[in-house]
């Protein structure tokens, strides 16, 4: 997808972040814990200002929201939401493209947890060549490695 693009986040990104995964992961959350408003909020903020968020692009417009931390033998991915009318059109496989590519080049793997009732989204990280090493009683998590 030739116009992606990426930018780092800023504070002023901070309520555009938090209405993406509000409108993308509330359906899922309310299933496993109900939305808590004012504690997804808060979890939102820390995390925030925690991880690596990067606002995705697409023809210069902001569609999404990534968010990773690199850690010393992996990156994990918290986070990859795309608001509802711009999925489905290759946008987060071209992300992951690129991150699987970032570990790649330093070869770490890329690990990431999906809550159980979104099976198209384990579905999705199978398909880029993730496979389950292990689950709780919401998640299942996954892993991809580089070769």
């Amino acid at each position: 997808m030739e116009d992606l693009t990426f930018r780092k986040a800023t504070e002023a990104d901070s309520d555009f972040a938090y209405m993406v995964k509000k409108v993308t992961f509330r359906e899922y959350a309310d299933q496993v814990w109900g939305w808590d408003e004012a504690q997804q909020r808060g979890l939102h903020e820390r995390r925030f200002v925690a991880q690596d968020f990067r606002i995705i692009q697409v023809g210069g417009r902001d569609v999404g929201v990534l968010a990773t931390v690199s850690e010393a033998d992996c990156v994990r991915v918290n986070q990859l939401f795309i608001l509802p009318q711009y999925q489905r059109k290759g946008i987060g496989a071209a992300c992951m493209k690129h991150v699987l590519g970032e570990a790649e080049a330093r070869e770490k793997s890329v690990k990431l947890q999906v809550l159980k009732v979104n099976p198209r989204a384990i579905e999705f990280y199978q398909e880029l060549g993730f496979i389950g090493v292990g689950e709780s009683d919401t998640h299942t998590q996954l892993v991809w490695s580089p070769g």
